[in-house]
Parts: C-alpha cells; sequence; structure tokens
C-alpha cells in the first residue's frame, strides 16, 4: 500500500476518533439537564439521545458538511500535504476535546476541528487558500470560514436569548396547571431530548463528513467534494459511540455547576437548543451542540432569578470557548508543520 492510501486509512480512523470524542463531549450537554431534574434515568436519557444522533445525519441532508468542507482549498496541494492537513486538523481537534473533557468543562468540537483546519491550511497551503468569506461577506452572503464563525459564535447569544423567552413563556403557562401536569412535563421531556439528538447528529455528525470529503479530494479519488454513503454512516456510527459512552464529568458541571436544575428548566433548555440547532442545520451553517445548550441553560436561569446562576463557573467555561479557537488553530499550525517534516512532503 502506498502512503497516500496510508495516510487515507489515518484519516479515517482519525475522523471516527474525533467523532466520538464529539460525541462523549455534546452527549454529556444533550442529557445533563434530564438527569438533573430526575426526569429521565440516566440509561433512558443517553439511549434515546443516541438512537436520534444516528437517525439525524441519514434525514437532515449534508448542508453543513458542504460549508466546513469548502472553505480551505487543499486541491493546489499534493495528495500527501492535502492528506496531512487534514490530519493535523483532527489531531488538534481531538486534543482539545480531552483536555476540556478531563477538566469536566464543555467544549466546542466544532471549534476546535474549524480552528485545527485553518491553523494546518495557514502552514501548508496559505492564507491565499483560505475562503475567508471577505469578498461575500461585503456583498451580503456568508460562505467559506464567515459562515463557520457565524454560526459557531451567534448560535450562543441566540440560545440565550431564546432560553430565556421560553423560560418566561414556561412560567407564565405553568402559573395554571396543577401538579398533575408533571407527566405533560416529563412526556415533554423525551420528545426534547429526542429533537436534541437529532439535530445534534444532523450538525455535529456532517463535519466528520467534510473531513472524508476533503481527504477523498486531495487523495484525487474525487475530483469535487463529494460525501460517500460509508462515511455518513462511520461518522453517524462514531458519533452515536461516543454519546453512549457520554462525559459524566461534564454532566456534573453541566446539570449540576451552573444552576439547580428542575424539570421546567430542562424542558426549556432542551427545547431552545434543538430549535437553534435546527435552525443552523437548516442553513448549513455549523453550530456547537455544546455552547448551545450551556448558553441557553444560562438564559434559563437568568429568567428566573440571575442570582442563582453560578456566573463564576458561567465564566470559566466561556473561557474555554474563547480559548478553543486561537488554541486549535496553534495546535493546528504545530501538527501540520511536524508531520510535514516527517514526511518530507511538499506542495
Amino acid at each position: 500500500m502506498d502512503l497516500i492510501n496510508v495516510l487515507l486509512v489515518i484519516v479515517v480512523i482519525t475522523v471516527a476518533i474525533f467523532d466520538f470524542t464529539n460525541g462523549f463531549h455534546d452527549a454529556a450537554d444533550m442529557v445533563a439537564t434530564a438527569i438533573a431534574s430526575r426526569a429521565m434515568k440516566p440509561s433512558a436519557a443517553i439511549g434515546v439521545v443516541s438512537l436520534f444522533t444516528l437517525l439525524g445525519p441519514f434525514l437532515a441532508g449534508l448542508a453543513v458538511a458542504d460549508t466546513v468542507g469548502s472553505f480551505v482549498d487543499i486541491k493546489q496541494a499534493s495528495a500527501i500535504v492535502g492528506e496531512l492537513v487534514v490530519i493535523a486538523a483532527l489531531v488538534a481537534a481531538v486534543s482539545y476535546n480531552l483536555v476540556t473533557w478531563k477538566l469536566g468543562f464543555p467544549s466546542s468540537s466544532s471549534n476546535s476541528l474549524a480552528g485545527g483546519l485553518v491553523g494546518a491550511g495557514l502552514y501548508a497551503v496559505g492564507s491565499g487558500h483560505i475562503n475567508w468569506g471577505f469578498e461575500a461577506l461585503h456583498d451580503g452572503r456568508l460562505e467559506g470560514v464567515a459562515k463557520v464563525v457565524a454560526g459557531l459564535f451567534a448560535s450562543p447569544f441566540l440560545g440565550l436569548l431564546i432560553g430565556f423567552l421560553l423560560m418566561k413563556v414556561l412560567f407564565t403557562v405553568s402559573k395554571h396547571l396543577t401538579a398533575r401536569s408533571r407527566g405533560l412535563f416529563v412526556a415533554t421531556q423525551y420528545f426534547s431530548v429526542a429533537w436534541l439528538g437529532f439535530s445534534h447528529g444532523a450538525n455535529d455528525a456532517q463535519k466528520g463528513m467534510a473531513i472524508i470529503g476533503m481527504m477523498l479530494l486531495a487523495s484525487g479519488h474525487t475530483t469535487t467534494l463529494t460525501i460517500p454513503d460509508w462515511a455518513i454512516l462511520l461518522c453517524a456510527t462514531s458519533i452515536t459511540l461516543g454519546t453512549v459512552f457520554g462525559g459524566w464529568s461534564i454532566i456534573k458541571t453541566l446539570g449540576f455547576g451552573l444552576i439547580r436544575v428542575r424539570l421546567i428548566h430542562s424542558v426549556a433548555d432542551q427545547l431552545g437548543s434543538s430549535l437553534v440547532n435546527t435552525v443552523a442545520t437548516a442553513i448549513g451553517a455549523p453550530t456547537s451542540t455544546s455552547q448551545v445548550v450551556t448558553a441557553t441553560l444560562l438564559g434559563v436561569g437568568a429568567a428566573e432569578k440571575p442570582r442563582h446562576v453560578r456566573w463564576r463557573t458561567a465564566a470559566g467555561i466561556v473561557g474555554g470557548w474563547m480559548l478553543n479557537v486561537p488554541t486549535s488553530i496553534a495546535l493546528g499550525w504545530l501538527y501540520c508543520a511536524i508531520l510535514v517534516k516527517l514526511f518530507g512532503a511538499t506542495s
């Protein structure tokens, strides 16, 4: 087997590892409030979210994959360099995921991957081959890196706003309900967990698919960015397995570390997060489920009693978000430099 095909196999394996770490990060975010509110048993919550995470990529289209896969142009580089760019970006994303998982902080796998791609691309092909999207932005359109950044940074603010407004609505409605209505909220919890899992699979799993599409393009196996069926199955399965083995340290931080979660908080958080993810997927904008869920929960808490939100913990999480992209860019650049020198590759 020649070097190009060896690297191709390494890319596929690394994509599976990335999606697995993505899954256990985001699974914790998706089920944390349902578990903390005692509306669902951990096994039931993880089972529901895993099933619908698996279904998401097959039923929601590939608009997000097209966005992520097209903002670094590696067609001008050699096949080996193109594959090394992809491997460096993935390793950068996995590195950040593992560190933040160990610390128990929800982080954005999406930000990590986007930053890793930009950093590796800057080293290997230069800024001229990265679709920053500035010209399109001047014309009133979002594409390339600008579209990624808009989706990843606007979605938490939208989650915060929707969580706040939705909680206000639920409080108004709940005043006219009796204790018997708890059954209705529990049933809604199952629906909201399923919807959140579906929206997560529909958006997040597509990033790994985009990487495989870039890899196939770089290695000459395709002439355009194409996502084969086996790639969809691989990424959906890997992210689902990561969801099954969700990170309990993150569940502790999000479910018990920000606000005292009750059933009404959990329903508002998951419905709001699902809505943000679904809208973003429909327009092809990548989001971070971790960021959306966390920001929506902060909005939910602020809508009830702002002083009951543990803002110091929230500040630590947001600080991790702010470091995410620059750290991932630096890691992507570093890993790409090491790999290019290790393999003696040239553009």
